[in-house]
């Protein structure tokens, strides 16, 4: 039986990755879904090869008239918005004494508010028209626990528990279910980048830590998006509408708590 018949969904950064596999998903599920990405053509794209079912939308999350525009633009195409995955992010590492202040401003501004503002606008857009939505926040094992070289990106990462956790006490007393997924090490195109990152600052070469962090699951293997598709549409569908304001691990047993 399909879990999410009739929902609008609103994904951000569901141009690829993740993004996509929730879009993926929530549409074999019965929902609509807007792709909303910074990269249009990227977006228009992915909503092609999803069909019908999917609408793509330009969306900066840094930038609060796009996050308004963009969110307007989904109410216009889909009548309204039942479902927000907060999915839009960026990784950074570094070691302490080289951490920028420009790197920091982009993580948070990207990972933290952006996460804040578009759920605040939709959030708007629920309570105004009586709406008992589901808002899902994408956090991460990294924000469970610092890391040695990851303190910013961890950083935003534990923001985004303490937001989920906020906002979820707030807006239950709208009928708005707030809750977080907290995946662990996810492979593709991303993990590029950071074994790239890992393999200049722990001198190793690359793919080597990718296979560490793999090895090192007690799974026994690096999850893929399609790992996280079940969690996220467990939260988005009336079987969650008790849970207000959890983080849930999918991880492959990475961190327990």
């Amino acid at each position: 039986m399909k879990r999410l018949v009739g929902k609008k969904a609103l994904i951000t950064g569901a141009a690829r990755g993740i993004g996509y596999a929730f879009a993926q998903r929530y549409i074999a599920e019965g929902a609509e879904v807007a792709i909303g990405d910074i990269n249009i053509t990227r977006a228009r794209k992915a909503a092609a090869a999803l069909g019908s079912k999917a609408f793509a939308v330009e969306m900066d999350v840094t930038s609060q008239s796009s996050i308004d525009t963009a969110v307007e633009a989904v109410i216009g195409a889909l009548g309204q918005i039942d479902i927000l995955i907060n999915n839009a992010a960026i990784f950074s590492a570094a070691p302490i004494s080289e951490i920028t202040r420009a790197d920091y401003d982009r993580v948070f501004a990207i990972n933290v508010a952006g996460a804040l503002f578009t759920m605040q606008a939709v959030a708007r857009h629920m309570i105004e028209r009586g709406i008992k939505g589901k808002i899902i926040n994408m956090a991460s094992q990294a924000g469970r626990r610092g890391e040695a070289l990851v303190a910013v990106y961890c950083a935003s990462k534990a923001a985004i528990i303490s937001l989920t956790q906020s906002a979820g006490l707030n807006l239950i007393e709208h009928g708005i279910n707030v809750n977080a997924i907290a995946p662990g090490v996810v492979d593709g195109e991303h993990w590029d980048g950071v074994d790239a990152f890992f393999a200049k600052y722990e001198n190793k070469p690359l793919g080597q830590k990718k296979r560490e962090v793999g090895a090192s699951v007690p799974f026994g293997r690096m999850g893929t998006a399609a790992d996280l598709t079940g969690m996220a549409v467990f939260l988005a569908s009336a079987d969650a509408d008790y849970i207000v304001a959890q983080t849930y691990n999918v991880d492959g047993g990475n961190w327990m708590s």
